[in-house]
């Protein structure tokens, strides 16, 4: 009389483990970043205790929108638009490169003021600053950097 209902509630238990499991492996995610922008200071090489190297960069980014009232009119072949005032906003961001082929090419090549496109994906850490107070940084690890110039695709590393 006991017995039965223990092993209902233990097979109650697995299957329910079970369905925990299989749900944790079919789910995707996905972290990918692509940036477009020009170099803000030359790559620095770093490497810490023993650990892989990295080549350290910044990137600055450009958004640019217009403002205010818009009144648009369409008529035969007649388009007028008011334009408001144009805002823009630069935003920085950190590059780390840890492939070691693109890590040192990126080292060697590329320059304050380069423009470059960036993917890569998006890393929160934390660290310890010089005077021992914890820090939180967010990097782009990159996986692949295309030089540009004047728009057209120069170098691909």
């Amino acid at each position: 009389m006991w017995r039965r209902p223990a092993w209902q509630v233990l097979r109650q238990f697995v299957r329910h483990d079970s369905d925990t499991v299989n749900s944790l492996v079919l789910e995707r995610s996905m972290n990918r970043v692509q940036l477009l922008g020009r170099v803000g200071q030359d790559p620095i090489m770093r490497q810490v205790e023993g650990k892989n190297p990295v080549t350290i960069f910044s990137l600055a980014t450009n958004e640019m929108w217009r403002t205010g009232d818009s009144e648009e009119s369409q008529g035969a072949l007649l388009f007028l638009c008011t334009l408001g005032d144009i805002s823009q906003k630069t935003t920085w961001h950190r590059i780390s490169v840890f492939r070691p082929g693109l890590r040192d090419v990126t080292y060697q090549y590329v320059r304050k003021g380069s423009r470059i496109f960036v993917e890569g994906k998006i890393d929160y850490g934390e660290y310890t600053d010089k005077n021992n107070v914890r820090r939180q940084a967010t990097t782009i690890i990159a996986d692949n950097v295309i030089f540009l110039s004047d728009g057209s695709v120069r170098e691909k590393v």
